[in-house]
């Protein structure tokens, strides 16, 4: 058992060091089927709290490590289809994040991506390539909904330094609120995008097309 956290506090000393590659890392260990709920935004916070003018950079760092390894853990449900779902997810988990996709679509994968640990991410990323999700929605969705949350805990580490750690505790209840709002706006946003998208030609036109 020593052993174990002596490896973990060596791979931890390495990611640190390697800063924003380390985040990237991190981000394809986080969001893949071997999750390290609060990893990702741990580092975040210590490499924000010691460079604290490169709050932007460790945030988008944090961001595309993220989004690839999301994208890596869809391409793993896509390829395997519900047998990888089956593999690594409980018959009741599988039926969970099906009903969840058949009733809220994209914001089965944005409150999640925006929701702070414990929160499970990885089986709805996992489920949105075994149900065939399309990419294009997936990677805008997850990629709002993690640029959003790791630019909110970069900027509060770079203002409020190691203390940040006891301002997240003291005002977690608030933040999450905070962020259950904002990703309801991000979700009505998206479905007017999608819904607009998806608008038929107007009469007019059709009409202009006949007389042709």
């Amino acid at each position: 058992m020593a052993f174990i956290f002596v490896y973990l506090f060596d791979v931890w000393r390495t990611l640190r060091r390697l800063g924003g590659l380390g985040l990237i890392l991190m981000g394809l260990i986080d969001s893949s089927v071997i999750p390290t709920p609060g990893g990702l935004d741990a580092l975040t916070i210590v490499l924000t709290a010691h460079e604290r003018d490169a709050w932007i950079y460790y945030a988008v760092m944090a961001t595309l490590g993220s989004v690839l390894g999301g994208y890596l853990t869809y391409r793993l449900g896509r390829k395997g289809g519900e047998q990888a779902l089956a593999r690594r997810l409980s018959k009741k988990r599988i039926e969970k994040v099906h009903r969840a996709f058949e009733r809220w679509g994209f914001a089965t994968i944005l409150v999640p991506a925006l929701l702070p640990p414990p929160t499970p991410l990885s089986p709805f990323l996992l489920g949105a390539g075994a149900m065939n999700y399309p990419l294009p929605k997936f990677l805008l969705t997850l990629t709002a909904a993690r640029g959003l949350r790791f630019t909110l805990v970069a900027y509060l580490a770079s203002v409020y330094g190691q203390r940040v750690f006891r301002f997240l505790m003291q005002h977690y209840r608030e933040m999450l609120w905070a962020l259950i709002a904002l990703a309801v706006l991000i979700g009505v946003g998206l479905a007017i995008y999608f819904l607009r998208r998806r608008r038929p030609p107007s009469s007019a036109g059709l009409s202009e097309d006949q007389a042709v």
